[in-house]
């Protein structure tokens, strides 16, 4: 869950203070591994489950405190975002009916949240990435308020000198800068964690990285952010950047991100890890220290390495090592896998599980440490493929054979991992039950990303982008609530919703639900004829003017055109420029403008379009037309007798 005691914008004399603390804790690591101070006989495993909070109209509700706020249960927390959930589940011995046990916990941790969420006007919706969200719900004032992500925020801020920047292409392109870490909140994930004794750890982190792969290509669940269809799992190239410190120049020169992969197999010992994210990662947050570990250590007592784990939770690996202590005092190392995404279904997210832990047992048992079986870089390479492509990425193996993902999993993976759930014992109808469900999914080659994917062609584009992603999101709800996987999942259908006629007026209570976002623009210094030119064959009546950047600097209007063809036009004159004619500084409105206030405004000034800005930059426009198209909808309706 993380230490929210924290501080950041450090002085000199708090960092040297931290440094020393965080120094003293790998010495102190050092020798517990040394003297065996470790829990070794048994392997267990966990998870964390993330978790959004929708309200009716499938938006991020951020009422997270509110749920909070007097509840008794435990193991439910914050996250960054007021709009986010997290249950920790409590670990449990790898063997018999753990996977089983597993499910029924978040069954219940996720029912209780969704039942306090339900008194707040919310619910409890399970996805990578919430396709309503926007760039206006990551303002801080969405943030949950901690020390601890406050000072996250200030210090990568710091360090960046500038806004985060994200660039995903994928289907469609997505381009945008936002001036804090709030697009980390847009990913939910659900983590899972591998117990293993320390001279095992640096086995099977190998293990877990070569896994990761094609375990991630059948679990991707986030192909969309900001009503662009990018990765399978976006969730990956999102969070990369998402708290990316790194300046311009530090990028160029090559420093490492925060939130990686890694750059080759662990040789022998945890400890290469720390101390490489010691060496290379600059301190972001520190906390007092904790007493001297050494000390801890010599009473033979697993001391907490509080500097240690601080640090090591401001490295994001996709694959983390982590240092803990058992409920009987006892140290232990474990392995956070951090890829997999939440949802669509609690089933399918135990069932991603058991397909990870299946294999962390299987490969160990039958292939070993795979740094001697493959190049790092082929690792590497198969889990960008796998988050760009899903299951249709192509792989290569510890054979040097190129496959797809689905073909790897169905003819060599999936009987590994069921080896591997054998091997400790795990239940017979528990091994089916899940590994069942990924086989179905990969022979159906419907993952919760090809789903979402397939049922947006299918909604069609008769209907506007909002209400199309919260037919999408209703129709996920649904789903999630039967328990039904994903690969089962029917792909939704316009004339089949429950109630379109509260779909439709939810879908128009706002100017960015129906406007438009295909933008015709021109710049100050184009000719006029261009935007003359673009008029006419694009059929419409306004060209928008935008800077470099997509700031909107003015306006151009059929009518304005026509008075230059009044004036006599330009005919044997110096060229006339857009600037010339352009209306400076339109009235504009924002996604979340009113739709009654937008038509009000429209009226009192007497013009067709409004141009919709967000943060200063231009991101579509609402004209007469769409209000006419609007209207005439909901008469349409009156007449049938629906309203």
């Amino acid at each position: 869950m993380g230490d929210h005691s924290v501080s950041g914008k450090l002085d000199q004399e708090e960092t040297r203070a931290f440094m020393k603390a965080l120094l003293a804790d790998v010495r102190a690591l050092e020798v517990m591994l040394e003297r065996g101070m470790f829990d070794e006989g048994r392997r267990r495993v966990g998870a964390e489950q993330e978790m959004f909070l929708v309200d009716a109209d499938m938006r991020p509700a951020p009422v997270a405190c509110e749920i909070l706020d007097g509840c008794e249960e435990r193991r439910l927390t914050t996250e960054l975002a007021r709009f986010n959930l997290e249950a920790n589940v409590d670990p449990r011995v790898f063997g018999g009916t753990a996977l089983s046990e597993l499910e029924a916990e978040i069954r219940t941790l996720v029912g209780i949240a969704d039942g306090r969420a339900h008194a707040h006007g919310a619910r409890v919706l399970l996805t990578g990435i919430l396709p309503t969200l926007r760039r206006s719900d990551l303002g801080l004032s969405n943030m949950t308020p901690s020390p601890r992500y406050r000072a996250l925020n200030d210090t990568l801020l710091t360090m960046r000198g500038g806004d985060f920047h994200i660039e995903i292409k994928g289907i469609d392109e997505l381009n945008v800068r936002h001036d804090n870490v709030m697009f980390e909140a847009c990913n939910t994930s659900f983590q899972v964690h591998f117990q293993v004794a320390p001279k095992e750890f640096a086995k099977l982190y190998n293990v877990a990285q070569l896994v990761t792969a094609p375990v991630l290509a059948a679990a991707v669940n986030s192909p969309m952010l900001f009503g662009s269809r990018l990765w399978h799992e976006t969730r990956i190239a999102l969070f990369s950047s998402s708290i990316d410190e790194r300046s311009s120049s530090r990028a160029a020169r090559g420093f490492r991100p925060r939130v990686t992969f890694g750059d080759g197999w662990v040789k022998s010992s945890v400890l290469e890890i720390f101390r490489e994210q010691i060496a290379r990662f600059r301190v972001v947050l520190s906390a007092p220290a904790n007493g001297d570990p050494m000390k801890a250590v010599e009473r033979g007592e697993a001391p907490k390495l509080s500097a240690l784990r601080l640090h090591n939770g401001t490295v994001y690996r996709w694959n983390r090592a982590c240092y803990g202590i058992n409920d009987d005092g006892v140290a232990h190392l474990r392995i956070e896998n951090r890829v997999l995404p939440s949802g669509p279904t609690i089933l399918d997210e135990v069932a991603n599980a058991a397909f990870f832990f299946g294999l962390m047992s299987g490969v160990v048992e039958r292939i070993g440490d795979p740094q001697h079986a493959l190049d790092f870089d082929i690792a590497k390479d198969n889990f960008f493929a796998a988050a760009r492509h899903g299951l249709k990425a192509q792989f290569t193996w510890l054979d040097g054979e190129t496959l797809t993902a689905g073909e790897l999993i169905r003819e060599r993976l999936l009987p590994l991992a069921r080896e591997g759930l054998e091997h400790v014992k795990i239940a017979g109808e528990d091994i089916d039950r899940y590994l069942g469900v990924i086989a179905a999914r990969v022979d159906a080659g419907r993952t919760g990303a090809a789903w979402t994917l397939e049922s947006v062609s299918a909604i069609g584009k008769d209907v506007s982008e909002d209400m199309r992603e919260r037919m999408l999101l209703k129709t996920m709800l649904e789903h999630q609530r039967t328990g039904t996987p994903v690969h089962e999942w029917a792909t939704p259908v316009l004339g089949a919703m429950s109630d379109q006629e509260d779909e439709w007026r939810r879908g128009l209570q706002r100017v960015g639900q129906f406007m438009s976002t295909d933008l015709f623009t021109v710049q100050p210094t184009d000719l006029v004829d261009l935007a003359a030119s673009v008029m006419e064959w694009e059929h419409i009546k306004h060209v928008l003017v935008e800077d470099d950047d997509g700031h909107l600097l003015g306006l151009v209007t059929h009518r304005s055109l026509l008075r230059l063809v009044a004036r006599g036009g330009h005919e044997g004159k110096a060229p006339i420029i857009v600037q010339d004619i352009m209306i400076e500084s339109p009235r504009t409105v924002t996604p979340d403008t009113p739709t009654l206030e937008a038509m009000q405004l429209m009226r009192e000034e007497r013009v067709g379009c409004l141009p919709v800005c967000e943060d200063g930059r231009l991101v579509g426009i609402i004209t007469q037309s769409d209000l006419i198209r609007v209207s005439a909808h909901l008469l349409e309706k009156f007449l049938k007798g629906e309203r």
